[in-house]
């Protein structure tokens, strides 16, 4: 898979978690150039906008992610 286009200038890596240990690094591995499509983070902003993608939401929470599209998706 591609390397996630929004990787280089995601809020949740500038200063947040480094991307190269311990839990960033595995969220890169498996979101950023993994299946990007499963990342949280860009499933909000692909489908509500990047400012509706707040620092408190991790790649991993998919579930909050759903329910926020649903509940804002006109």
């Amino acid at each position: 898979m591609a390397t996630c286009e929004k990787l280089a200038k995601c809020p949740f890596y500038q200063g947040k978690m480094s991307m190269e240990t311990g839990l960033g690094s595995m969220y890169k591995q498996k979101y950023c150039e993994g299946d990007k499509t499963t990342c949280a983070r860009y499933m909000i902003a692909t489908k509500l906008g990047p400012d509706y993608v707040t620092n408190s939401i991790y790649p991993n929470m998919t579930e909050m992610a759903l329910k926020m599209i649903e509940k804002n998706q006109k």
